[in-house]
């Protein structure tokens, strides 16, 4: 080693680094006894060992720059030098352990290894960069042709492997700092701008776009050799330039984010599930997190605020921090030693780093803080927290800021969701009295009427059905949706009024008691049991048969009904633990817009239209040659909107001659007593939207032009008008009012190839916006679908439908509306020459078949051209 070398304070880490590698390098021909002594190390400080292959089993094997990128990687200080400690001491470094890592570069957390697992690597990656650790010491300390000839070789070797790329400098300059170029991302950065000392011969040597070879590797550290030789050179060693680069890249970005911050930066949730990630573990080891990017990928950027939330019911907020980088695509080549389940390494996905700021796990900021808060009360993850990532507002991202600073003021929450005036018209309401009616006798003497979710508290302080779901969640898990009693919570402290009229029941077939409401909702904290109450004037007390089969809810609005006619599907058989009648709460996948255009073959601009047509209008039409996608594209515009791919609010039917009212609204079936009045899909589908308001419901129409629409829809036709929604209407066979909840959205598909489109009658496009879908041969998407395909005749075949669409619309007879789509081009299977001619002599030819029946000629001539593009 050069004596002359005077190392700084400042880069005091060099001297430990330097003995650290040459007391490791004996471990070269014994790396069993080093993975014990690294085992042993993460035992003693009660860290999470983090080499493990894709089975969880531990490696049997290890190269020496992946001992190093144990404690140079983004983890906490403590923990850098803890490992130091640990790893030096057993190696017999002598060395003082480094308290400052000025200038020391260091790796990606999910990529510290320099090497792949076991079934991805070849036989001899691991020997090979033993091999060239020991060459890049040799040549340090004894250069000569020999050991540069020998060192070359190794370089150009390792160069290539899996799991290898500008890791490989930095590993070099980690063992010998004052020989070796690292050139990570913030070196390269600096060494090729404008006015670099080093650019102008830098980028005649190599642009630094690819790892170099081992050649032009030696050619680059010449040139930064010679400018450190300079008398006014700025910097006189490798360690002085890194340590340089990384403060003036640093600055930079601190200006740029200042800059983004003072146009106000977006903040962004991002939720970790403990049952699949150690999210505490991560936050208190971590300096710099990595997070997959599942949702807005085209919006999160470099400089935005982020906040990690660990969810459950005692999680919340337990770090924030800065973005660092756009959401990237990485491979994992190794696992994330956080991860609690496999589900977390999932190959290739979009990720950011996050430098977290502030740790919080000691004081979490929790659901009811935001919730107590005007500002946070409407946080999406409180209202939709099945996702991964959340978009945050600048007010509500400097709120949150607040409260981790300190200098946090609370602005009290109203109430957004307006109970109904009290001038409004009497309603009524059926009502169970405790499980099996069990808390009758008490109520009835005492004059009320009560509910439990005791450990709810005050009602009133939930601004909206979503909270008291999410409350209900944490108090009593996480497995049941809780749509049917936070519907009752909510309704009866904030819906029911003095006047309204309460039947009591008991079970589904006795009526025992009625009632007139006298009060507003009172919580009272003394009750032993059912603290949420109403004073009542109970009018009647005995044992009525119920007319029907009553329902199984707690509470149920049935003002609506002049008949009581609705019948719910029931696990149950009585009202026992009434409000845990819940359906199992499903996780649906996230679906965004990004996810919409990924799919449908459509861009923004024309999106939005769509989104907006279908908002302001309430119903619209998606009208298009055959084969345009219009039943794909109408359910990923509901998920898109939705923001998840929840089908339980989805409806889907097609249209036929035959449809009718009966069908549809509500008709006389046969039945074993006769015939009775059964409830249709729309109906149905209605009544569930009617009773989650908060959410917007999708129901989707199949070849609606080939029913006859008016005497489908009846006197609902003029209900789903836009301005009409959520008035009552008299419904023909039952003496009920009904209406059609604006929550509710119509999407309808016709087939402009039908010739029966002509009939389609002006009260159905009075209520209807039309949206047009086009064969998208020439979009982005298509093209690389297309790619993807590799197949020539794939290509040939597209240009000659390509042409054929032209010819069809300057048919006179036919016209653009019967153009062939791309969606008969587009499988998951792989597109072979037989699945083309398939194609073309089963589907395109039988169509051109029914367009052109009685002019042959067209039909021959465009057969012999498809032909040609399959044969040809």
């Amino acid at each position: 080693m050069d004596s002359n070398i005077q190392i700084k304070y400042q880069f005091a880490w060099t001297s430990y680094y330097m003995e650290f590698a040459d007391k490791l390098l004996p471990y070269k021909s014994n790396r069993p006894q080093l993975l014990e002594l690294l085992k042993g190390v993460y035992e003693d400080l009660s860290l999470r060992y983090p080499f493990t292959e894709k089975d969880g089993m531990s490696i049997d094997d290890i190269c020496p720059f992946t001992v190093f990128g144990c404690f140079n990687k983004g983890i906490s200080n403590d923990n850098r030098i803890a490992l130091m400690k640990g790893i030096g001491s057993k190696l017999g470094v002598k060395a003082s352990v480094p308290t400052e890592f000025d200038g020391i570069p260091v790796i990606n957390n999910m990529k510290a290894w320099f090497f792949a697992y076991k079934s991805e690597r070849k036989e001899d990656d691991i020997s090979n960069l033993w091999d060239v650790f020991e060459a890049g010491i040799n040549y340090a300390d004894n250069p000569s042709e020999v050991s540069k000839s020998t060192f070359i070789v190794c370089y150009d070797k390792v160069r290539r492997q899996l799991g290898i790329k500008w890791n490989l400098t930095m590993g070099l300059y980690w063992i010998r700092p004052f020989s070796y170029l690292n050139l990570d991302e913030r070196n390269r950065s600096y060494l090729t701008q404008d006015g670099s000392p080093y650019s102008a011969s830098i980028t005649k040597i190599s642009n630094l776009k690819q790892l170099p070879s081992a050649k032009i590797y030696l050619e680059l550290i010449s040139v930064c050799k010679k400018v450190f030789a300079k008398n006014d050179s700025p910097h006189h060693s490798f360690p002085e330039l890194s340590h340089a680069a990384w403060t003036i890249t640093t600055l930079k970005e601190q200006n740029k984010n200042h800059i983004s911050a003072s146009k106000g930066t977006l903040g962004w949730i991002f939720q970790g599930n403990p049952k699949y990630y150690d999210v505490i573990g991560a936050v208190k080891d971590l300096d710099i997190i990595i997070w997959s990017v599942k949702q807005y990928q085209n919006q999160i950027k470099k400089g935005d605020r982020a906040y990690i939330w660990v969810s459950g019911p005692e999680g919340g907020i337990v770090a924030s921090g800065v973005i660092l980088c756009d959401p990237e695509i990485r491979e994992n080549d190794e696992p994330d030693p956080y991860a609690v389940s496999d589900k977390i390494n999932t190959g290739e996905s979009p990720v950011v780093d996050i430098e977290l700021t502030h740790k919080i796990t000691d004081a979490i900021i929790k659901r009811e803080d935001l919730l107590a808060d005007e500002r946070l009360k409407n946080v999406s993850i409180i209202n939709f927290p099945n996702a991964t990532n959340f978009k945050l507002t600048t007010e509500q991202a400097d709120t949150i800021d607040s409260i981790i600073n300190g200098t946090y003021k609370r602005v009290e929450p109203k109430n957004t969701e307006e109970a109904t005036p009290s001038a409004s018209p009497r309603r009524y309401w059926i009502y169970a009295p405790g499980s099996n009616s069990s808390k009758w006798e008490e109520f009835y003497s005492q004059g009320i009427m009560g509910i439990g979710w005791d450990e709810m508290g005050d009602l009133k302080q939930y601004p909206s059905k979503d909270a008291m779901k999410t409350k209900m969640k944490e108090l009593y898990g996480a497995e049941y949706s809780y749509t049917n009693s936070a519907l009752a919570t909510w309704q009866f402290a904030n819906e029911i009024k003095a006047g309204d009229i309460v039947y009591a029941k008991k079970g589904m077939r006795k009526v025992i008691g009625r009632g007139i409401v006298e009060s507003d909702y009172i919580f009272d904290a003394g009750r032993d049991e059912y603290r949420h109450i109403r004073k009542i004037k109970w009018t009647h007390n005995g044992e009525w048969e119920h007319p029907g089969q009553a329902v199984m809810k707690t509470l149920t609005d049935i003002t609506p009904y002049t008949e009581y006619v609705q019948k719910l599907e029931a696990f149950f058989i009585d009202d026992d633990s009434a409000d845990l009648i819940e359906e199992k709460e499903i996780v649906y996948d996230p679906y965004t817009e990004d996810d919409f255009l990924s799919e449908v073959f459509m861009n923004t601009e024309r999106y939005s239209i769509l989104v907006n047509l279908l908002k302001t209008k309430k119903n619209i039409i998606l009208q298009g040659a055959p084969g345009v996608g219009k039943t794909f594209a109408a359910k990923r515009l509901a998920f898109s909107i939705m923001g998840q791919k929840d089908t339980s609010r989805v409806m889907m039917v097609q249209f036929h001659q035959s449809y009718s009212y009966e069908d549809f609204i509500m008709g006389f079936r046969p039945s074993k007593d006769g015939f009775e009045l059964t409830p249709g899909p729309f109906y149905q589908f209605c009544k569930i939207a009617q009773d989650d308001d908060e959410r917007d419901y999708f129901f989707i129409i199949d070849e609606i032009n080939r029913g006859n629409v008016s005497k489908i829809f009846g006197e609902l036709m003029m209900l789903i008008e836009k301005e009409k929604r959520g008035e009552k209407l008299r419904l023909l066979y039952s003496n009920e009012l009904f209406s059609v909840p604006k929550n509710v959205y119509i999407i309808g598909m016709m087939n402009t190839a039908d010739r029966s489109l002509a009939i389609i009658d002006y009260a159905l496009r009075r209520r209807f916006a039309f949206f047009e879908l086009e064969p998208a041969f020439d979009s982005e998407g298509f093209k690389t679908i297309i790619q993807q395909a590799n197949n020539p005749k794939l290509n040939v075949l597209v240009e000659h439908i390509k042409a054929l669409n032209d010819f069809i619309s300057k048919d006179e007879s036919l016209g653009s509306g019967f153009r062939i789509g791309h969606g008969y081009l587009c499988t998951n299977s792989e597109v072979t020459d037989e699945w083309l001619e398939a194609v073309v002599k089963y589907e395109l030819l039988p169509l051109l078949g029914e367009y052109w029946f009685d002019e042959p000629s067209k039909i021959e001539q465009w057969a012999k051209r498809l032909s040609e593009a399959l044969y040809d």
